[in-house]
């Protein structure tokens, strides 16, 4: 697709104003939009809700679905990418359903709409996914509609419009500025913002040369795809901008958010309070002695009205359970969860433990308890942590071999897990949910859609991880605004590489003793060297000196471009270590790579062969299965992965590589991360020089503008422990 222009203006709107009338030019627009919301919050929230729970209830695997290239950040471009393991939340408005026949016919006309605008044919399939059988139809009526597939830009989207509009393509059309608000919207959520302030919009419209930025929000909020919000700051930092007296009235800030991610908060907050709202503790119940003979028949219809009533276990016996645990963190979570409805667990990779005590105590207790992690690997990381902690308590203590634990995506889709009841929510009585920090806002609120009226909810991570990929940042946000109780685990990761990843969580980059080494730091003075340093510790001086096969050793850089990225690590341990043409779609037997069933979600594999049908693909649990060639795109060689792409996995051996361009990508939280992926052996290759430990010390996390904590902060007195 070519650029063709499209007659704007060079001035950006308002650019000859001054500072005081921009100022009031923002105040007026937010003035304008504050009653032109198509349908109010709480209408919004509820038809979410609806969608989300009738997605819910659909088994279905999202396998087919594809990965964008910008889901995981490279420097430095921001990350990017919807975060929902294989069972994401429905969207605001579903595909419309078309059948082969109407999507052939469909395809072949939107193909040649693409063409006459001289758009590449291939955008045709994700052009019908978007807009069904009459895709031809709404290119042509708005062809500015073509900024909502996959990889296309406004100047890519104006050339197409001036090409199919002629004259008629003017820069202030009305469809263009609604194309353009809904584009820096999603352009936002890829980087993880679930919403906007005005003046931010404002300003991206005016570098796109939109001659009226008012006009073209005014149309996109109208037209019901963008949801308008006022803001008030919380706390002492309101009544500092208001300035201080209690009749200053605090100011407000105006929101922008797309109308998925808008309603996603809202009826996350609103199904928050619902059930701490609706939880009812246990109470203990005595045998009373010397009962009357006549209430013998009573108390046997109570009893059978009991056993078809959920378990409620007493304080009395959550108290014994809590004194049963083996570590004082695991007592202090079981205590919490026996007074609350909803808690946060934070901690690191050892403090895992502490959720699994808590599955099994629970279960002991006759509740329906299960867990849910973000990866395979954590589910059998999870499930053997159990099993362990109960051989050690005995079975006199009646602890269970195994606790229940699946998968998010499995336990969404029904693929395993405890199933449904007969009014569609999860049959359970208490759900602990580990690496909560990698829910997004659209995922969080299907899980809670999915928990029935007073179901215990656990959410548990380490928040000194990376957010989700996807926009928001719900459990950071849970955190900051008080809403619940927060038990912090006291069981630290032991070892030279938890020491080193503790240090750099409180802002700290400094060397540990590693006798072992567990930790080897090494520089490099540029992306060649730092390629080849990380080559050689990964085919020859790890497996070598440690004894920890390549197979079990990872790559982890930054990006996918750049003289370092994963393309360039990925070819040169080919090259080293499975040279071949490339003749199964740029993959031959033996290849290690990795398969992204859906964004944020990454599955290690190896290329077993390949033939017409597909890729043949072997797990590393043994499983095997055939990728398709129309999904073959959506695979990697995966002996080097960026960090986003390991989320929820650790390796015996990781290898962290830094390049010189590395400084933008490189906050706190990515370090840390990237550090923690390193079970036995950590070693770091870094050409980055000092930005390393600025990024450390100075630059804890991407920013995110998100709404969550401000809504429960609307309902504190409501939602108060």
């Amino acid at each position: 697709m070519t650029d063709t222009g499209n007659g704007a203006p060079e001035v950006t709107a308002g650019a000859q104003l001054t500072p005081e009338q921009k100022a009031a030019k923002f105040a007026e627009l937010a003035q304008r939009i504050r009653g032109m919301q198509p349908e109010d919050a709480a209408e919004s929230a509820a038809r979410a809700g609806a969608a989300r729970a009738e997605a819910s209830m659909l088994e279905a695997s999202t396998e087919d679905a594809p990965e964008p290239e910008a889901s995981e950040p490279a420097a430095p471009t921001p990350p990017a990418a919807p975060a929902a393991p294989a069972a994401p939340a429905a969207p605001a408005a579903p595909a419309p359903v078309v059948s082969d026949r109407q999507r052939g016919e469909a395809l072949r006309a939107t193909a040649e709409v693409l063409t006459a605008g001289g758009a590449p044919a291939e955008l045709a399939p994700a052009a019908v996914t978007a807009f069904g059988e009459e895709a031809p139809e709404r290119l042509r009526e708005d062809p500015w509609a073509v900024l909502g597939l996959p990889g296309v830009r406004p100047e890519h989207a104006d050339g197409f419009a001036q090409k199919l509009l002629g004259p008629g393509a003017a820069p202030g059309d009305p469809r263009r500025g609604r194309a353009l608000v809904l584009w820096l919207l999603e352009q936002a959520a890829l980087r993880g913002h679930s919403a906007l302030e005005l003046t931010e919009v404002v300003a991206g419209l005016g570098r796109l040369r939109m001659p009226d930025p008012a006009a073209a929000i005014e149309s996109a909020v109208e037209n019901g795809r963008v949801l308008t919000f006022q803001e008030e700051p919380a706390g002492a930092e309101g009544a500092h901008a208001a300035g201080g007296g209690e009749e200053d009235e605090a100011p407000t800030r105006t929101l922008l958010a797309l109308e998925g991610l808008g309603m996603a908060e809202v009826s996350l907050t609103e199904k928050l309070l619902q059930l701490m709202a609706t939880f009812v503790p246990g109470e203990d119940t005595e045998s009373a002695e010397g009962e009357k003979e006549g209430e013998e028949e009573d108390e046997a219809e109570g009893e059978a009205a009991a056993e078809s009533a959920p378990i409620a276990p007493g304080p009395t016996a959550w108290a014994a359970a809590a004194e049963a645990a083996s570590s004082s963190s695991a007592t202090a979570l079981i205590k919490a969860v026996a007074e609350h409805p909803l808690v946060l667990h934070t901690g690191g990779e050892a403090a895992r433990a502490e959720p699994a005590a808590l599955v099994t105590a629970a279960r002991g207790l006759g509740l329906r308890a299960w867990a849910a992690t973000w990866t395979d690997q954590g589910r059998d990381a999870l499930a053997a942590t159990g099993a362990e902690a109960g051989a050690e308590a005995g079975a006199e203590a009646g602890a269970e071999a195994e606790i229940p634990v699946v998968t998010l995506a499995e336990l969404l889709s029904g693929a395993a897990g405890p199933g449904r009841a007969p009014d569609g929510t999860l049959a359970l009585d208490l759900l602990v949910v580990l690496d909560a920090p990698l829910l997004d806002v659209e995922l969080a609120a299907t899980v809670l859609e999915s928990l029935a009226d007073g179901t215990r909810l656990v959410l548990s991570g380490d928040p000194g991880q990376l957010w989700s990929a996807g926009p928001g940042r719900f459990f950071a946000d849970l955190l900051a605004a008080k809403a619940c109780p927060a038990v912090a685990s006291r069981t630290p990761d032991f070892g030279p590489i938890g020491e080193l990843v503790s240090g750099v969580g409180v802002g700290e980059l400094q060397p540990v003793e590693a006798p072992d080494k567990e930790v080897v730091i090494l520089t490099a003075k540029d992306a060649g060297e730092a390629v080849h340093r990380a080559i050689q510790l990964l085919t020859d001086s790890i497996p070598r000196a440690l004894g920890i096969p390549v197979e079990q050793v990872v790559l982890l850089t930054p990006g996918h471009g750049g003289p370092a990225g994963t393309r360039a690590l990925n070819a040169a341990a080919k090259a080293r270590l499975n040279p071949g043409p490339g003749r199964f779609g740029g993959f031959d037997p033996g290849d290690r790579v990795v398969d992204s069933p859906a964004p944020g979600i990454t599955r290690p594999a190896r290329v077993l062969d390949g033939d017409a049908t597909g890729l043949h693909l072997e797990y590393p649990d043994g499983s095997r299965r055939t990728v398709p060639p129309a999904e073959a795109a959506r695979l990697r060689h995966g002996w080097a992965l960026t960090v986003h792409q390991a989320l929820g996995r650790r390796w015996p051996g990781a290898v962290v590589v830094l390049p010189e361009d590395a400084a933008p990508a490189l906050t706190r939280q990515w370090v840390y991360t990237a550090f923690g992926r390193g079970e036995r052996h950590l070693s770091v290759v870094h050409a980055a020089g000092p930005a390393l430990a600025q990024a450390v010390a100075e630059r804890p996390a991407q920013p995110r503008t998100t709404r969550l904590r401000a809504i429960l902060a609307e309902n504190a007195a409501d939602s108060a422990y």
